[in-house]
């Protein structure tokens, strides 16, 4: 074995996993890549709904969105990306408020005309602010108080970052919300001022279909249905235990979010445990349906009404083709929450009927008979949480343990956490590993 080729054990198989297998094979080294789930691609997978396959959880592109594009493209994809102008709405008040445009927004009827214009500059401000690091010294509370007044934080802010991050609202920082904005801006520009969003015909069981083929050609062993046990280091090399057996490599990446990495990682030391449990995350269950007709025509509607179970409506159609749905309309109602909330030991029936519940108030016009199919989806750990100081206290991608690495969405510093932003992580982390000291060991 030389410094230049090494034997790579990646376990974790969502697109991080995935991409970094990728990547290390294309740098000459041998590579094993291990995942729990029957198929790759973690909280990108598909799913079947009724007699459809689509994205398990909802995912769209913009056309900022550079890495993401220049990686379908090395997949033979991005020629075929087709790009939509879509609609958002507010609901609020138990009303539906379309939010499209600025003069949409200068008529919600909660937003005084001084709020409104606050609200504009705090966003324009946002927009402009190359250097986050001061924001992580704030709370998004404070700082959108400070520049939007309290009555637009009360009746606009808040509501959608409760949304987002439930009781963890108030210990976001402000680095969080200028993640947000600067995305949201950058697409804006991209898009000639108007909300021009893609997506690759198939979904993204096509992505990864093709992810899986360049992994292959590329000679990557791709292990799904491996269970990994857990990652220790012995006499210089690394030791993967799966289900199965027990494999030596001379490095390892794992990619699973920081509970499990801990845990996978049983030789890690005190203070690093300490530093993956400081991480908060927020997870999201979400009811997916399959309607026989449209439901509001907007891609995105946003609520700030408490009284309502779920956080959003994502209309999927209004963004993707219906001929992709046979005609009809793909409809997700996320709901974002801690790893612990009670909603991911709820019986499925339950969550679905709330849920139900709750759109039937929200769209006079829609009753359970227009559902063809329904399908709950859970993730514990999905949103790491950017609170204050989150960038100075993040484990570091080497770890303790002698060829070991921890890599994995925490990462992703002020991030909102999107596909562009994980293969953007990618990049970042692979010349460190690469760089890695190659761990002494004898035959």
């Amino acid at each position: 074995m030389t410094s230049e080729e090494r034997s790579w054990a990646v376990v974790g198989g969502g697109l991080l996993g995935g991409t970094l297998a990728l990547r290390l094979s294309e740098q000459g080294h041998r590579v094993t890549l291990y995942e729990r789930a029957p198929a790759l691609g973690g909280l990108a997978s598909s799913f079947q709904i009724g007699d459809i396959t689509w994205d398990r959880f909802y995912h769209v592109t913009l056309l900022s969105d550079s890495v993401l594009r220049s990686f379908l493209d090395q997949l033979g994809l991005e020629g075929e990306m087709r790009w939509v102008a879509t609609e958002t709405a507010l609901y609020d008040g138990g009303r539906l408020y379309p939010v499209s445009s600025a003069a949409d927004y200068l008529r919600l009827p909660a937003l005084s005309a001084v709020a409104k214009a606050r609200i504009g500059a705090t966003v324009l401000r946002a927009s402009r602010v190359k250097d986050w690091r001061p924001l992580e010294d704030v709370t998004a509370e404070e700082w959108l108080v400070r520049w939007s007044g309290r009555p637009a934080y009360e009746t606009f802010w808040r509501p959608l970052l409760r949304a987002k991050l439930g009781h963890r609202h108030g210990e976001a920082s402000a680095a969080f919300i200028w993640a947000i904005i600067h995305r949201l801006y950058a697409a804006r520009r991209a898009g000639m001022k108007q909300d021009l969003f893609g997506y690759v015909p198939g979904g993204y069981a096509r992505v990864l279909d093709r992810l899986r083929l360049a992994l292959e050609d590329q000679g990557v062993d791709v292990r799904t249905s491996s269970n990994v046990r857990s990652v220790t280091e012995s006499s210089g090399r690394v030791v993967v235990e799966t289900a199965g057996a027990i494999e030596m490599h001379d490095a390892a990446v794992v990619t699973t979010p920081s509970p499990i990495a801990t845990r996978l990682v049983p030789q890690m030391a005190a203070e690093e445990r300490e530093a993956h449990a400081s991480i908060m995350y927020q997870g999201v269950v979400c009811v997916s349906l399959l309607l026989d007709r449209p439901l509001g025509g907007y891609y995105v509607t946003n609520i700030t009404d408490s009284d309502i179970p779920f956080t959003g409506v994502i209309e999927m159609s209004a963004l993707v083709d219906a001929a992709e749905f046979g005609g009809r309309t793909l409809v997700y109602l996320p709901k974002y929450v801690a790893p612990d909330d009670d909603l991911f030991n709820s019986a499925e029936v339950d969550i679905t009927t709330a849920f139900v519940g709750a759109l039937t108030r929200m769209y006079p016009d829609f009753d359970e008979s227009h559902i063809v199919a329904a399908e709950v989806s859970r993730a514990r750990h999905v949103l790491p949480v950017s609170t204050i100081g989150y960038s100075t206290r993040l484990p570091a991608i080497g770890s303790s343990v002698a060829g070991v690495h921890v890599v994995n969405t925490a990462h992703i510093v002020n991030g909102t956490l999107n596909v562009n932003e994980t293969l953007q992580l990618v990049d970042r982390v692979l010349p460190d590993l690469l760089r890695a000291p190659v761990p002494e060991w004898s035959t």
